[in-house]
């Protein structure tokens, strides 16, 4: 297991080496350069082949990026289709089929979550920054779990659906800040340190769920979390994903922060807002 990890931590601090990828071809600049599937057929045939992909230890870390913008832009095509699942489905093998299964369900519960009420006029008042390296995240999932017993795949998994991982800098509309969006109230009581550090959020996860009954009862204490049904069976979904195969997070890790307004959708960059927002889509997706 340990042997396993730093194998994975080394192609994590290489993933960004830039170069080509597999085919010869131009590693991609830019997740808004790569498009979002247009058909069922086109969605199964790119999630076998990037979910595939990123299991597979002889990927090379300079083919990750595009990778998982792949990966999140297939996700995104059936979040906008929902009627494409059984046709994309039906087009997979049987060891993808499962992974596709739960990821669209994760996107599809976190849609109807944050879904409700016209769209916004405007972009979130967000920044968004470069996530830490992942070997450093990894390490201090690792570190969250060595003190409570949770599976470091829940500490990543609630980082991925609250702030991507922290590229989102911004507080909520219910008032919530930091990487792992706490109200301040929350983190009077459970945090210590800084609430804006990776590393002090994620370890005050771990008290605040080992609190309400993890990891003995993660179902109980993720919905302590966020009082939500939906937020819980997402975060479940992830997690377990990447208990199944710890490889998933490489792709998860290269997942952007995306948009959606009256004017279209939007990815917005590393840097956004100094860097301007880019449209993909002038509707949902």
């Amino acid at each position: 297991m340990r042997r396993a990890a730093l194998v994975l931590a080394l192609v994590l601090a290489v993933a960004y080496a830039g170069g080509r990828s597999a085919d010869g071809e131009p590693a991609a600049k830019s997740p808004a350069d790569v498009p979002v599937p247009r058909t069922p057929t086109a969605t199964a045939a790119s999630l076998k082949r990037v979910e595939r992909a990123l299991r597979a230890p002889t990927t090379r870390p300079a083919d990750l990026p595009r990778l998982g913008w792949e990966q999140q832009n297939a996700y995104r095509a059936l979040t906008a289709h929902p009627d494409w699942l059984p046709r994309v489905l039906a087009k997979l093998p049987t060891d993808v089929q499962p992974i596709v299964t739960a990821n669209e369900r994760a996107g599809r519960d976190l849609e109807a979550l944050g879904g409700e009420g016209p769209r916004p006029r405007r972009h979130p008042d967000w920044h968004i920054v470069s996530p830490l390296p992942g070997e450093v995240l990894r390490s201090y999932y690792a570190e969250a779990e060595a003190a409570t017993g949770i599976p470091w795949a829940y500490f990543a998994s609630i980082h991925l659906v609250e702030t991507r991982l922290g590229r989102i800098r911004g507080t909520s509309t219910a008032g919530a800040q930091g990487p792992m969006q706490f109200i301040p109230e929350t983190w009077a009581r459970y945090g210590q340190g800084d609430i804006n550090d990776n590393r002090d959020a994620i370890l005050t996860a771990g008290r605040l769920l080992q609190a309400n009954g993890a990891p003995g009862d993660m179902s109980r204490a993720l919905f302590r979390y966020n009082n939500s049904d939906r937020y819980v069976e997402a975060v479940e979904s992830y997690a377990q994903l990447m208990l199944s195969d710890e490889r998933a997070f490489l792709g998860y890790y290269q997942w952007q922060v995306y948009s959606a307004t009256t004017k279209g959708t939007f990815v917005l960059p590393e840097g956004y807002p100094s860097k301007a927002a880019r449209r993909v889509t002038p509707s949902s997706g």
